[in-house]
This record gives structure tokens, C-alpha cells and sequence, in this order.
């Protein structure tokens, strides 16, 4: 395949793929952030214990997180339908991302709110803040830096599982890579949008590290 034909076909395919992966991204965070902030505060060690909703909410989110994407992908099929209105393309794949992302997106929260320093907390606690303050002001602000990094893992992540789009129907670089690359022997076509696939990975990982240090610095 010529450049000509190749790179338009390289740049409908980054576009389909950050169509899928943004979008998802904040999606999974509307949903996985609340419940990794609920998490913590429901622990036992937490600012308002509460042992069997935490419990539940673990045992929910371990669940989900431990189907694999493809397999996710499939049993969510009619679920896909009845919210997308279609449950094959590269906009009703979003659906699956989001379920399959927010019991990570809650860990990941749920893990740097856990690194904030307790005596923080319980000073904010004395100060007679309230509980919403405290979550606000204290964990959230604190743990901004690991949240920010894990932002970008999480994004990442959902970037690798756009590159089963083509299962569903979908477009994006790692559909590319597959159907018209691989499955058609062309591989100029799967090698490129492979490299395209890395590069985004790289830029993301790079610009999560960059307003990682930039906050941690305005900290000091």
C-alpha cells in the first residue's frame, strides 16, 4: 500500500481510537472515582466504617475486574444494544470500555487516597471539618499527584482495549492493525498502526508524568 493510501488510513484510525478512548476515560472516572473515594472511607480505618457496604462494593468490583475485556465484550452484547441502541461499532464500544474499566479506575483511586498520610486526616478531623471537606481538602488534594499518574495508567489501559475493537465491529489503529493488516497479509499496514498505537502510548505516558512532577513541584 502506497502513502498515499496509507497515512489517511492511519489518521481515521487514531481518530476512531481516542474517539473510543477518551470518552471512556472520563466515563469510567465518573463512575470509578465515587466508589474508590467510597472505598476508602468505608473501611475499617476509614472516616465513616462501614464494613458490609465495603465489603459488597469489593466483591463487585474484584468480579469485574477479573472478566477479560473480550469475554466482557460479548456477554455484554444485548446490554450494549439496549443503551447504545447497536451493539457493534466504534461508538457502542464505548459502553463495554466504561464496565470494564471503572472497577479499575476505583482501585486505582482507591490506592492513592490509601497513600495519604493518616495523621493528615485525623488532624483535619480535630479541626472539626466535615466529612466532605476532609475528602475534598485532605485525600483528594493530597493524593493529586498519584491520581494524576494513575490517570494516565488507566488510559492507557483502555487504549490496549480498543485494539479489540475489530470484535465488535469497531474501527480504531488496532482494528486496522488486525482486519486490513494482518488478517490481508499487508504488513506495512500492521506494522504502522502498531508504531501509531505505541506513539500514543508513549505521548500519554509522558504527559502524565510531566503534570505528575508539575503538581508535585507546586506542592514543595
Amino acid at each position: 500500500m502506497s502513502w498515499d493510501q496509507l497515512w489517511p488510513l492511519i489518521l481515521e484510525g487514531t481518530w476512531d481510537t481516542l474517539y473510543m478512548t477518551i470518552p471512556a476515560t472520563i466515563l469510567s472516572y465518573l463512575v470509578g472515582m465515587p466508589l474508590g473515594i467510597i472505598m476508602v472511607v468505608t473501611a475499617k480505618d476509614g472516616i465513616r466504617p462501614k464494613p458490609t457496604l465495603n465489603a459488597i462494593l469489593g466483591v463487585i468490583i474484584n468480579f469485574l475486574r477479573s472478566i477479560p475485556f473480550i469475554i466482557l465484550l460479548a456477554m455484554l452484547f444485548p446490554v450494549t444494544r439496549l443503551v447504545m441502541g447497536k451493539a457493534i461499532g466504534t461508538t457502542a464500544i464505548i459502553f463495554p470500555l466504561v464496565i470494564s474499566a471503572f472497577p479499575y479506575v476505583a482501585r486505582m483511586v482507591e490506592s492513592s487516597i490509601r497513600e495519604v498520610d493518616k495523621g493528615v486526616i485525623e488532624a483535619a478531623q480535630s479541626l472539626g471539618s466535615t466529612d466532605f471537606q476532609i475528602i475534598g481538602k485532605v485525600m483528594i488534594r493530597e493524593a493529586l499527584p498519584s491520581l494524576v499518574n494513575g490517570a494516565a495508567i488507566v488510559t492507557v489501559a483502555i487504549l490496549g482495549y480498543t485494539a479489540m475493537a475489530s470484535a465488535a465491529g469497531g474501527g480504531g489503529l488496532g482494528s486496522i492493525a488486525i482486519t486490513k493488516g494482518l488478517n490481508l497479509r499487508k504488513m506495512d499496514v500492521m506494522y504502522t498502526a502498531s508504531i501509531a498505537l505505541v506513539l500514543l502510548v508513549q505521548l500519554i505516558t509522558l504527559a502524565g508524568n510531566y503534570l505528575t512532577k508539575k503538581i508535585n513541584h507546586r506542592k514543595r
